[in-house]
This record gives structure tokens, sequence and C-alpha cells, in this order.
């Protein structure tokens, strides 16, 4: 289910992003998405509203998107293309060897987020003279194993 175009429009208002077709067509395309769609992906996608967008297109959108605060780049671990996420709200996410990305449950993700302690974050901050705007929790993980047998 796509965002509707005046949600979309409000959106890229409010972060100062100038409203053209491709980047409502890409932008509903990936707030719609739930996979974390990489570049490509997104393109497959969006193809369905508009047989006409290009790559550099896709990814000339990805970035402003990312720029303006309306979208995320998420790493995969280093497996395959970089993923991209419109859902800004802190969350965390699990990434599978294959590079999946998958958003945890919220009330999971918040928990893990409120547990890490100020005091570190701070620490972090004042020993590499940086400021932390956001914390972003990855979890690298791998399909369940069955028990070893003794």
């Amino acid at each position: 289910m796509f965002l509707p175009i005046t949600t979309i429009r409000e959106r890229f208002q409010a972060c100062g992003l100038r409203p053209t077709r491709q980047r409502e067509i890409i932008y509903a395309a990936l707030a719609s998405a739930k996979s974390h769609p990489s570049a490509d992906e997104l393109l497959d996608l969006a193809r369905h509203i508009d047989e006409e967008l290009s790559l550099a297109t896709v990814y000339n959108t990805l970035e402003a998107l990312c720029d303006a605060g309306l979208a995320r780049r998420l790493s995969a671990a280093g497996v395959g293309p970089c993923r991209f996420d419109a859902d800004v709200s802190d969350h965390a996410h699990a990434v599978t060897p294959s590079g999946e990305v998958r958003d945890l449950p919220h009330d999971l993700s918040r928990q893990l987020l409120d547990a890490l302690p100020q005091e570190k974050l701070d620490e972090v901050a004042r020993r590499l003279g940086v400021a932390i705007e956001r914390v972003n929790l990855q979890l690298v993980v791998r399909p369940d194993q069955p028990p070893a047998q003794s």
C-alpha cells in the first residue's frame, strides 16, 4: 500500500526536498517496502508505476532522501549491496549472512536501545571528539542451528 501523494509532498516540504514525480514514485515504493530493498530492487518496485525510471535516478533520489532525513542507508554487514529504509524512527535491524535486513519488533528494539548506558555513549563522544546524533543498532544473525549432541 503506497502512501498518499499528499503525505509524501508534506514530508518533502517539511524536509526542504523539492518534489518531482520520480522522487515521489521512488519514495512511495521505498516507504511501502518491508524488505529494506537495494537500489536495484527499488527500481524494480518503482518500475511498476513508471517503466521509464533509470537506476541513476533511483541512486540520485536515494541520496537526496537520505540527505533530507527521509530514508537511511543500511549496510548489510559487508554482504551484498546497501539496503534502504524509509522508516527513520529509532529501531534495530537484524542482518542475515545472505544480506537480508529485517526489523526487530518495535518493543524489543526500544528495549535494546534504551539499555545502552548514556554514560558510555557520552564517553564515546568525548573520546572521539564527536556528537552522537543517533544510535543505529544492527545485529548480525545466522539461521538457528540445532543444539549440539554430546
